[in-house]
């Protein structure tokens, strides 16, 4: 039986529904000989800014009971870097790239946007509204409508590309930021970032993080992402990228029954770099037990 993997995200075609997410993949070359990147329905790159930024502190990871704390602080090489050291070995690839861009001010969004779009390589953005990990930008606009709302449309007007909202999780309602996304111009929105949290160490009475807290991602946080997948999907009729916890088949498939049309796998690829291409396979392997002709099919069809 043939099974039509391919999806859309606006203008993005995917070949199929499984991306990265942005920070556990690098940029391509650091999982190249790991991976075959042409399998991938999209590769997101991690963050970029206008300019190099170099993150925080270390200790920047801590690994917790299933899942794992980072604090990295969006380290990266700025527009211009990106351009010179990533672009030229990613058009080597049939892959759409999904850059990931953020700010320490909302004017950043834009300029970020203005330094790569006329680059071929870059299909779309996926906007960190969401980042718990730095002091300033980030998670400031996505926690407000009315900043979050501006920064969307302060994109639009630099692009054509699809842009997709990366909404914070610790909101009240997440469903009014989906519909604000969808208001603003938004192609697409992805849920979720990683959630705020802290360790602390019982003999040194100090936190594992330099930062002091950070993000906690892995399976801990799947069950939470799920809900808001399905939260936002009741508001909105704008696509969205689910992540949260994927480390196999079934969690992509659960994600896509709550109503996500495409899903991105981040920290499994530290411990198991070829989770990606398994999701893949377990997706189409789903689809064909239970008589799918599209991955479009699942998309949604929780009995809730």
């Amino acid at each position: 039986m043939s099974v039509d993997l391919s999806i859309n995200i606006g203008s993005l075609k995917m070949k199929n529904p499984v991306t990265v997410a942005s920070g556990t993949f690098g940029y391509g070359p650091e999982y190249a000989d790991l991976v075959d990147l042409n399998t991938l329905g999209a590769l997101t790159v991690k963050g970029i800014c206008p300019d190099e930024n170099i993150g925080n502190q270390t200790p920047r990871t801590f690994e917790t009971r299933g899942g794992m704390l980072n604090a990295i602080g969006l380290p990266g090489p700025g527009a211009k870097g990106f351009i010179e050291k990533y672009v030229p070995f990613l058009k080597q690839y049939d892959v759409p790239v999904i850059v990931n861009i953020w700010g320490k001010c909302m004017e950043d969004y834009g300029k970020v946007v203005e330094l790569l779009d006329a680059e071929d390589t870059v299909s779309a953005y996926e906007i960190n509204l969401s980042c718990p990990n730095v002091k300033e930008g980030g998670s400031a606009f996505g926690t407000e409508t009315d900043a979050f709302s501006r920064v969307i449309e302060l994109v639009r007007q630099k692009t054509q590309k699809p842009i997709i909202p990366k909404l914070a999780p610790n909101v009240s309602d997440i469903g009014k930021f989906a519909k604000a996304a969808e208001e603003s111009g938004a192609d697409a929105i992805s849920i979720m970032n990683s959630y705020p949290a802290m360790a602390i160490n019982i003999d040194t009475l100090e936190p594992e993080l330099a930062n002091r807290s950070g993000g906690l991602s892995g399976p801990p946080i799947k069950p939470i992402a799920i809900k808001l997948v399905w939260d936002a999907a009741q508001a909105t009729r704008l696509p969205i990228i689910g992540m949260g916890g994927i480390y196999e088949p079934a969690d992509a498939i659960e994600f896509m029954i709550a109503g996500a049309t495409a899903v991105a796998v981040g920290t499994a690829n530290f411990t198991d770099p070829s989770t990606p291409e398994r999701v893949i396979a377990g997706i189409e392997d789903y689809l064909v037990q239970k008589g799918h002709s599209s991955a479009a099919d699942i998309v949604g069809t929780v009995k809730a």
